[in-house]
């Protein structure tokens, strides 16, 4: 025969279970609460309560602190006082220590001119780029022309990688975009190009 545990339980009355257990979250409720960890409790400037671990700020009179650490109502602290009464000392010395604003950031011109000089070096350097292009392009073309002129045999390569020899409508047509490019290179930069 199997023996099995035949010892008692012990048990609590049913009727203090739910109150064992409505206590705790209680507990736990009021342990959670921002208002249980605040120390300080005052009304700001607004109306609306302020609930702190920290004392109000000085500008909180006197009558709009509710609640401080252990329920005496103190004043903020002295800490913060003592620099309104430094300044209400000293009122001559204070303009004079004060920065004076003069309406320029030194700063932000620099980067600003620094920006505009580095524009204006690139724009140079642009010219510089398109005039050297332009010149290569017209002396090309030139010789180019001149070769067109001399009344010697040209021969071209065509798409298959064959020699042709130009005949003289070829050579007419390539003289004409020979002058086109020494009209528009060779000379100065038309003013809609010089102003992009």
């Amino acid at each position: 025969m199997a023996q099995g545990y035949t010892g008692t339980t012990m048990s609590f009355p049913r009727s203090l279970t739910p109150l064992w257990r409505h206590a705790g979250v209680a507990t736990l409720l009021l342990a959670a609460s921002p208002w249980v960890l605040a120390q300080w409790q005052w009304v700001d400037g607004t109306g609306r309560k302020v609930f702190s671990d920290t004392p109000p700020p000085a500008s909180v009179p006197e009558k709009n602190i509710l609640k401080s650490p252990g329920g005496l109502r103190q004043a903020p602290a002295p800490a913060l006082v003592a620099p309104a009464a430094e300044n209400a000392a000293a009122p001559a010395s204070a303009p004079a220590a004060a920065p004076q604003i003069s309406g320029r950031d030194e700063e932000l011109e620099t980067r600003k001119k620094q920006a505009e000089d580095a524009e204006q070096a690139r724009r140079k350097a642009e010219e510089q780029r398109v005039a050297k292009g332009r010149a290569e392009s017209c002396e090309r073309a030139r010789k180019a022309k001149s070769v067109m002129e001399s009344g010697t045999r040209l021969a071209t390569t065509n798409a298959k990688g064959e020699r042709e020899i130009m005949d003289d409508k070829t050579k007419a047509a390539e003289t004409r975009r020979m002058d086109d490019i020494i009209r528009a290179d060779c000379g100065p930069l038309p003013k809609t190009a010089a102003t992009q």
